[in-house]
């Protein structure tokens, strides 16, 4: 395809200027929501990935799924902490923080309503672990006090998260001391406080979690070895990005399904007008055609003419289309983690591959509208063509 051939595309195009409108405002919209579909899935996904740390570890029950659902001993604690693979504290104890996490509802700003909320309970250890959290606003709670923080996430859409407002749940009301920012990672949609002060208000007398530090990036198999050979422990192990990450599995799988649904519904639309656009064309030109192949040009150039067409319109619509979902990046989105049944904030991420994505994917409807009009141009005899008023 030469630069004569885009030329000759790109002329026969703008002389049909509203069917081409037409045609290139359905494939943008089109293009716009596959776009968000796949800024979505891909803002979850990093949002959830960049909660933990790859040289962190959570250890969790054996068989369970969340840490809301996990419960690890006090004893079993204990041992974690002397297991090989880990990050060796002055007393030569493993770094770990012992951590419980529970759900409660709080309400939501401007709807009133009601939303499952992760409280965690966090050590020392803990916070040091998750360098990526800092406060932004107040200060960090004190240990053995009734005093909590919040995500920035949890700060912007509940109600009673100011500083100095006054939370209930437990057996006991908490006080907001501080607002925290953990970047784009899912800890902004959590309140954290301190463990044994959330144990003693909740009636666990048992921890949701063991947060571990490894020794080094090599180490994993060590602990996990040490982990499995001790019968006395039924737990497993994942490092923190990839425990996070699997969390968002299934609401990313059913925003994927479900936006892919509906873009291949609109899609269809899409296809369909720019196949009339492209008809149109043929119509339209029956005599040029005919003139065309009288000077030699074979069918294979006349089709190749029209695919060009075809292209420019899925490029222009693609280029459109995410230059449109691109402002949805300053969204924030908050909705429910299948998984967790918690409530979460995020926001679209667009990244190159969704670029390249949106674009094959409006080319592509861009060609399938246009080789049917395509193949029938090729087919006109030179004569009947040169005949056409």
């Amino acid at each position: 395809m030469n630069s004569l051939a885009i030329a000759y595309a790109a002329r026969n195009l703008r002389a049909r200027k509203i069917t081409t409108l037409l045609t290139v405002v359905g494939m943008v919209l089109v293009a716009g929501i596959f776009a968000v579909v796949l800024m979505l899935t891909e803002g979850l996904r990093q949002t959830l990935a960049g909660t933990g740390s790859y040289n962190n570890v959570v250890i969790t029950r054996q068989g369970t799924l969340t840490e809301t659902q996990s419960t690890i001993e006090r004893a079993q604690a204990n041992l974690i902490e002397t297991f090989p693979g880990l990050a060796a504290d002055g007393d030569g104890r493993g770094i770990v923080s012992r951590e419980v996490v529970v759900l409660v509802n709080l309400l939501k700003k401007g709807t009133n309503t009601p939303a499952n909320v992760l409280i965690r309970g966090t050590t020392p250890n803990g916070l040091a672990m998750r360098s990526q959290a800092h406060i932004v606003s107040g200060r960090m709670f004190r240990p053995g006090t009734s005093e909590i923080i919040v995500g920035n996430g949890i700060f912007r859409n509940h109600q009673g998260t100011t500083i100095g407002s006054k939370l209930s749940f437990g057996l006991r009301e908490w006080t907001v001391v501080g607002v925290f920012d953990a970047g784009t990672s899912g800890f902004n949609s959590e309140v954290w406080g301190n463990t044994e002060q959330m144990m003693q208000a909740f009636r666990r007398e048992a921890f949701s979690s063991v947060i571990g530090r490894l020794r080094d990036s090599g180490a994993m198999d060590e602990l996990v070895a040490a982990i499995r050979a001790d019968q006395r422990l039924k737990l497993e192990l994942k490092r923190e990005s990839i425990f996070y990450a699997d969390q968002a599995e299934k609401l990313s799988n059913f925003i994927d399904i479900f936006g892919k649904t509906i873009t291949a519904v609109f899609s269809i639309a899409a296809i369909i007008g720019a196949m009339i656009t492209m008809y149109s064309s043929v119509a339209n030109r029956t005599r040029e055609i005919g003139t065309l192949r009288a000077l030699g040009f074979g069918q294979r150039a006349i089709v190749g003419v029209f695919l060009c067409e075809a292209v420019l319109l899925g490029v222009v619509a693609g280029c459109l289309g995410l230059s449109l979902a691109s402002g949805a990046q300053w969204v924030e989105v908050s909705t429910t983690n299948f998984q967790t049944f918690s409530e979460i904030s995020f926001r679209l991420s667009l990244t190159p591959a969704i670029g390249f994505q949106v674009l094959a994917f409006s080319v592509f409807m861009g060609v399938l509208g246009g080789v049917l009009p395509a193949v029938r141009a090729a087919r006109l005899e030179i004569v009947d063509a040169l005949r056409a008023v």
